[in-house]
């Protein structure tokens, strides 16, 4: 009776086949018999032929025996979704509301229609139909949406598979982004008088105190994000220096099973600052210092029970102000913007960018400083180029036309 073919010893591997992906990108595989006795297809990818025979050999030579987690070409993409959230949170490089938002992202938008392919099946001209359609619901979420998966796919391409990340190819996202607008003296006393109104409205459950206006005020003192309003504390106010200052070093986060918290850190490096303070605003510490009294996180605007105030409330309660006074364009992010647009205007745009703790005056420029409804008075320097004769009536001097 005849033998059949002996099984290749664990961690040998067969002949290796390379072959054409695309101009410039070559695919190389062969079957490996690993550790656990299974034996398994393994691919790499290289610029030239011997490049990916190269990076295939050193991935067979370096190989562990894959678990659950190997990521393959047959994967499904709710299987990556999974895999790529629990790897970004292992990391711990990105904030965990970012990832929290990339999680809704794929679980709202990406799984119900694409979790059940495999990763061969995500062509380009799929993905490309699947974010068309959802341009039909939302600009911003099509935008959303491409930028989480082609993330999500880039994994998948460092595991090799995919040899290219199909996200990458799909039709470009254009966006209507609306013209950057401040707040003028006129608006400031409608925001002023609607706070006013809202402050003194009878309403049921405890009555209302001056915490959103003295945080608009702050907001106007400084050009800081509302976070980060809301994450001062008494440790960070000088107001008995020759000039008042308050530094921004921390924000206000909110994130399921760990509540609201004060983040060490604020948005980037650049937004650790110290600014001088106007005298208004010195004003309003100097009155809420005397008036609050101690609170166990030293916050400048605590809660009631002395907790850090959650951004999600105060940008409700501003909605709630602003309903029927013309403002429904006003965000706190509008105060933002009218503090730049101000220092542009006054001092440069370079200064403001450094107010509001921006990495370049061009993210302020392009993004924060409203256009003057005028342009610049310039008319006594154009006043150079005026004829120094009027009278002496067209074309005297001899000069061709041409």
């Amino acid at each position: 009776m005849g033998h059949g073919r002996p099984p290749t010893s664990v961690g040998t591997w067969g002949a290796i086949r390379t072959t054409r992906v695309r101009e410039g990108a070559y695919r190389s595989r062969t079957r490996i018999r690993d550790r656990d006795g299974v034996t398994r297809e393994v691919t790499a990818t290289g610029t030239t032929i011997a490049a990916a025979e190269r990076a295939l050999r050193e991935k067979l030579v370096d190989r562990a025996t894959p678990t659950q987690q190997a990521i393959t070409a047959d994967t499904s993409v709710a299987k990556l979704a999974a895999l790529w959230l629990a790897y970004l949170r292992e990391e711990g490089r990105i904030e965990a509301t970012t990832i929290n938002e990339y999680e809704r992202v794929l679980t709202k938008v990406v799984v119900p229609e694409l979790g059940g392919l495999r990763l061969r099946e995500l062509t380009t001209s799929r993905l490309d139909l699947f974010l068309v359609r959802l341009r039909a619901t939302s600009t911003s979420r099509q935008r959303k949406t491409k930028v989480v998966m082609g993330a999500m796919l880039g994994l998948a391409v460092r595991h090799d598979a995919l040899v290219v990340n199909p996200v990458q190819q799909t039709s470009r996202i254009h966006r209507d982004r609306p013209e950057t607008r401040s707040l003028t003296l006129q608006d400031l006393n409608t925001v002023r008088e609607a706070l006013r109104a809202w402050t003194s409205k009878q309403r049921p459950g405890p009555k209302a105190n001056g915490d959103m206006a003295d945080i608009i005020d702050l907001m106007l003192a400084t050009g800081a994000r509302i976070g980060e309003i809301l994450a001062l504390r008494w440790v960070d106010v000088s107001l008995s220096t020759v000039r008042p200052n308050l530094t921004i070093n921390g924000t206000i986060k909110t994130e399921p099973g760990k509540g609201t918290y004060r983040k060490a850190t604020p948005k980037s490096d650049a937004s650790v600052r110290t600014v001088a303070l106007p005298d208004f605003a010195v004003a309003v510490l100097q009155r809420r210092r005397k008036s609050k009294g101690h609170n166990p996180v030293d916050a400048v605007f605590p809660t009631r029970n002395g907790t850090w105030q959650q951004v999600n409330n105060v940008e409700r309660r501003w909605r709630q102000i602003r309903q029927d006074t013309g403002l429904d364009w006003v965000t706190p992010h509008t105060f933002r913007k009218t503090v730049a647009t101000l220092i542009s205007e006054r001092v440069g745009a370079e200064t403001a960018s450094q107010q509001l703790g921006h990495s370049s005056p061009a993210i302020t420029r392009e993004f924060y400083i409203s256009k003057p409804a005028i342009a610049a008075d310039v008319a006594h320097v154009l006043e150079e180029l005026a004829d120094p004769d009027p009278d002496r009536g067209p074309n005297t001097s001899g000069l061709s036309g041409e």
